[in-house]
């Protein structure tokens, strides 16, 4: 028995069955004697003894309560404050612990991996049950891993409610490990942590201007912008000024010899009046909005303060002062549709002249389309020569009027990741897109400064940098921002500036092969354990479940 189941510094006296699910084991020390916490004296005198209940460990699938005889000893030592004292089993129990440690440590690993209520309801199928609110507890009494001095950390804000408060989360890029969580993203909180650990050379961070000032002010390290944030960055300034000139690039006309879509539609199907009436309104509303937006910035007041009046959001009031026109909502393009694959059916059944809505929808039907007669009315609706049996005679006399296939343009977001693409990524229709943004002599030098700027980002990505190639892309990065400080186009200028005012780290970036990304990857296991514990756990329990875990 004692080979199949070891019981630390004790010795098994007999098993008893509790139950067909639990077991009860004897157990008493091996030691003849006791040392004195206090003074630390020996002694073999026994003054009497008491049974401790602590659970332990399962055992073939059962629960395992141990019943420990624990010996109370003479301390024989005049000099010593106690007169008895109790048989110490360090590696078995704590004092006063109704577990074992080794059954403290599961549990303890379970409520780190899974937290409280998924604990709980798991250890009961391991022959191991606590509660919910013991394992948290348990959690928080774990010790945090001791850890070498970091020398080179990535720092990346969280969100704790998204919108309203972050934290920071700082990694150890050599050892890839989480390292802190800090409770918000200010520059006080970030430069007081670097003052703890002033071993750290490098830091890579995103373009956040309070980890910049933060790092500045308490360390001397090296500051790497991240590669991928300069990218996101470049795509957010060309969508910031698409949205002002989506209006304008709309009238732009198609380039000759363009491929347009045929066959499936290339625009939502019409809206009812009600639909169309709504809309209107909404667009009225917003306009007014626009309107009031523009007339206060022209008077000098200031983009925040415009938002705290009027209630609005930062990006929208600023995207309404930079639009040259009211910046309505781009049409969305129709995604694919179960119609599509019976569509050739449709077309030659359309070109006999069958503009049965009903019947063709039976013929679809008996070839597998599982859509409802509804699709295939609202697709004939746009293509009939007469109007159907069924219409009413006031509707006879109109015949509503649809832009031409293919003259819908991408919503400023869309079109912005077409601008920063490779144009050798691009397939036919979008190279088209691409060629009809072009004809714009701004938009075709914001697509230049773009690219080359994303070219060269990407180029030192992929290409390990020698000293001649590091030197000719900083040449280049400065070559570039002189450019867009002279381009005339506003979010380019704005755009450069913040690259020149963060000139140190951004060079870096082309340099180093450190990035923030490590910390990307932390903040999705971090909000992995957040989003378990309901948004219910405090900060200092999330911290030590991160911590712990990695």
């Amino acid at each position: 028995m004692n080979s199949l189941s070891l019981i630390p510094g004790c010795r098994i006296r007999h098993v008893t069955p509790l139950g067909q699910n639990a077991l009860v084991v004897a157990v008493e020390g091996r030691a003849s004697h006791g040392r004195c916490p206090a003074c630390r004296h020996i002694s073999g005198s026994v003054h009497s003894s008491s049974v401790r209940q602590p659970a332990d460990l399962p055992s073939f699938g059962r629960e395992v309560r141990l019943s420990v005889r624990v010996r109370r000893f003479y301390c024989h030592n005049h000099m010593c404050s106690k007169q008895t004292f109790t048989e110490p089993l360090p590696h078995l129990l704590k004092p006063h612990a109704r577990r074992t440690r080794r059954l403290t440590k599961a549990q303890a690993r379970i409520g780190i991996a899974l937290g409280g209520e998924p604990g709980a309801r798991l250890l009961v199928h391991l022959a191991m049950p606590a509660s919910a609110d013991t394992l948290l507890r348990l959690v928080r009494h774990q010790p945090l891993p001791a850890r070498q001095p970091p020398r080179i950390v990535g720092v990346d804000d969280w969100a704790m409610k998204k919108g309203r408060t972050y934290g920071s989360i700082l990694v150890d890029l050599e050892r890839r490990k989480p390292i802190e969580l800090l409770p918000d993203r200010t520059a006080s909180t970030f430069s007081g942590w670097l003052q703890r650990h002033p071993d750290i050379k490098i830091i890579a961070r995103d373009r956040s201007s309070e980890y910049a000032k933060g790092a500045a002010t308490a360390s001397k390290a090296i500051q790497v912008a991240d590669r991928w944030h300069l990218l996101l960055n470049a795509r957010q300034m060309v969508e910031r000024w698409l949205a002002g000139a989506h209006a304008r690039l709309r009238r732009l006309p198609l380039v000759e010899g363009s491929p347009v879509a045929s066959g499936r539609r290339a625009r939502a199907y019409p809206r009812t009046r009600a639909e169309q009436a709504a809309s209107a309104a909404s667009r009225d509303r917003w306009q007014a909005l626009y309107e009031e937006v523009r007339q206060r910035h022209a008077r000098g007041e200031a983009l925040l303060a415009i938002s705290r009046t009027m209630g609005l959001a930062r990006g929208t009031v600023r995207k309404f002062a930079q639009a040259d026109s009211f910046p309505a909502r781009a049409v969305r393009q129709p995604g694919p549709s179960i119609l599509d694959p019976f569509l050739p059916h449709l077309h030659a059944r359309l070109a006999a002249g069958h503009e049965n809505a009903t019947a063709l929808w039976r013929e679809l039907r008996d070839l597998g389309f599982a859509g409802s007669p509804k699709q295939v009315y609202r697709w004939l609706a746009e293509r009939r020569t007469a109007p159907a049996k069924t219409t009413a005679d006031k509707w006879r006399s109109t015949s509503p009027t649809r832009p031409a296939a293919g003259a819908l343009l991408p919503s400023p977001k869309q079109l912005a990741w077409l601008l920063v693409r490779p144009p050798a990524t691009l397939d036919a229709t979008e190279a088209a897109v691409l060629a009809r943004v072009r004809q714009d002599r701004e938009a075709a030098l914001l697509t230049d400064l773009a690219q080359r700027f994303c070219t060269l980002v990407r180029q030192c990505c992929r290409d390990r940098q020698t000293r001649n190639s590091a030197q000719a892309s900083i040449e280049a990065l400065t070559a570039w921002i002189a450019e867009a400080r002279l381009s005339g186009i506003g979010a380019v200028e704005t755009f450069a500036a913040g690259l020149e005012q963060d000139s140190a780290a951004v060079r870096a970036a082309l340099t180093q092969p450190w990035s923030s990304g490590q910390a990307e990857g932390q903040i999705t296991r971090l909000k992995l354990f957040k989003r378990s514990m309901y948004g219910r756990a405090n900060f200092d329990l999330l911290r030590r479940r991160v911590l712990l875990a990695a």
